[in-house]
């Protein structure tokens, strides 16, 4: 699969932000006396319960005889799955499928893998938090507490972002799509398609998969190779003139489909296409959905940050 690339390297940055042995740096971090850890109030020597459990979550050991640390080991390990996953589907999005093309509509798969990382995230992450915090101060008076805090924080605004994209940007660039106009003329093979009118043709999600080269449109729908709306790095939809010189094949290829009309490309008028129709009202569902996917993906790099500091912060 395309996204595992993507799983593996945030899988390659979990692991360097693997939690180290208690030391008296965690009670720096954390603003605890030496006493909640250790029956000596001057630190070392036998712990507490409270220090066995911190050393647990902290070293990454799990004591098999202790319900409370194997239930949280297991916890954890769903936390960091799970964060895989929605970091994995996020990277997916931006590195595979280019914002682009997720604008027109996510694919059910991703949404579905996506919202299943956020809920497992957000579950274990108020169970782990709630194992882990001594009290509520501590989120704001310990190194710890506070880079916990933030990173709740940064949770919230992805998943606040997230839900804003399936059920109001989301339903309205379809709703947009659906209203497009469907090509003028009647017949097979006569239809004028406009690039807007031809982009709904992407072959995704059960719809046909048309491309333009040198100003006919072809049905692609039937041929394997163009499975999805996808073949090589080109995508149905769109006018390969351009692409097709780069091909190790010449416009024959798609000569032998089924004509589904000619390419009409409109002149832009002033307040259409270019800069100034951009920044129409109808273009802004789009842009909100550019602005969101690149704030989470600035998210993503700031949480990774969050994990490595409780690593390596002293």
């Amino acid at each position: 699969m395309k996204i595992l690339p993507a799983l593996a390297l945030m899988l390659f940055f979990m692991a360097l932000a693997a939690p180290a042995p208690a030391t008296e740096q965690f009670a720096m971090k954390t603003g605890l006396p030496c006493a909640f850890c250790h029956e000596n109030p001057s630190g070392g020597g036998t712990l507490t319960d409270a220090g066995r459990r911190y050393e647990t979550m902290l070293s990454g050991r799990v004591a098999p005889s202790t319900a409370n640390d194997t239930l949280r080991f297991i916890i954890g390990y769903l936390h960091i799955l799970a964060g895989i996953i929605w970091f994995g589907a996020i990277f997916y999005v931006h590195i595979i499928l280019k914002p682009a093309y997720a604008a027109k509509g996510l694919p059910k798969g991703e949404l579905i893998l996506g919202w299943a990382g956020i809920i497992v995230v957000g579950a274990t992450g108020i169970l782990l938090t709630i194992s882990v915090m001594p009290s509520f101060g501590a989120f704001f008076h310990s190194r710890f507490g506070i880079l916990l805090s933030i990173k709740i924080f940064l949770y919230l605004i992805m998943a606040s972002s997230a839900a804003v994209v399936t059920f109001v940007i989301g339903p309205r660039l379809r709703k947009r799509l659906a209203a497009k106009s469907m090509p003028a003329g009647t017949g097979e093979d006569n239809a004028v398609f406009t690039p807007d009118t031809l982009s709904t043709f992407d072959g995704r999600e059960g719809r046909k998969a048309y491309a333009a080269v040198s100003g006919n449109v072809y049905d692609l729908t039937q041929s394997p190779l163009w499975k999805n709306g996808k073949h090589a790095r080109h995508l149905a939809g769109m006018d390969l003139s351009a692409a097709i010189k780069q091909a190790p094949h010449g416009p024959e290829k798609l000569e032998a489909f089924p004509k589904a009309g000619v390419l009409n490309i409109p002149l832009p008028s002033v307040g259409e296409g270019g800069d100034r129709g951009e920044k129409s009202p109808s273009n802004r569902p789009k842009a909100a959905f550019y602005f969101l996917a690149y704030m989470n993906l600035t998210a993503i790099f700031l949480v990774i940050a969050i994990i490595a500091l409780w690593r390596w912060w002293p």
